[in-house]
């Protein structure tokens, strides 16, 4: 009878380390407090016990495998705060959305003109769109006609990224920030 090990228990790990490390006879050492060089791959196995770190393979391809003496874990822990950091740094993209009615008085109008103004100042994308209820589909032209003109007074803060596109119930336009330099 013959046991296969189950796939997925072991952790995956991105570098060889140790004795993990198999088939080569010499590697290039590199690594703190360590001297650098050229180095057969028992001499460096050796160097790394001594110093009670891991030997860790950082370019397999290179000729010869290029091995590092670090504390694994530590690098790990390194490895894993940098990925943390350049993600945090990724723009996130927040839309908003401004909803009308066919027959929108001036004073609302003015209001949601103004919080679009402001969302597109802080780098929002806005989502504005006329809600057609029950007859007042009929109105489609009125519903255009809003959102043109909300086109227009937004022109200096933002650029349209969809014209006016009607969804079932929905008059639709996005605009995202113009960017200032």
């Amino acid at each position: 009878m013959i046991i296969k090990p189950q796939r997925g228990r072991e952790k995956e790990q991105p570098n060889r380390i140790n004795e993990k490390i198999r088939g080569l006879k010499e590697v290039r050492l590199v690594g703190d407090n360590v001297e650098q060089g050229i180095f057969s791959f028992e001499e460096a196995m050796r160097i790394a016990d001594q110093l009670e770190l891991d030997l860790v393979e950082i370019s397999p391809n290179a000729v010869p495998p290029v091995c590092k003496i670090i504390d694994y874990q530590k690098f790990l822990y390194q490895q894993k705060k940098r990925e943390k950091e350049q993600k945090a740094k990724t723009a996130k993209v927040v839309l908003k959305e401004i909803r009308f009615g066919p027959q929108t008085d001036d004073h609302d109008y003015n209001f949601k003109l103004k919080h679009a103004q402001e969302f597109l100042k802080e780098g929002c994308k806005v989502k504005a769109y006329v809600f057609f209820k029950g007859r007042s589909i009929l109105f489609k032209d009125q519903g255009e006609v809003l959102l043109a003109r909300f086109a227009n007074d937004l022109e200096e803060y933002a650029k349209v990224d969809q014209l006016p596109q009607l969804e079932g119930k929905r008059m639709i336009i996005t605009f995202s920030p113009k960017k200032t330099k």
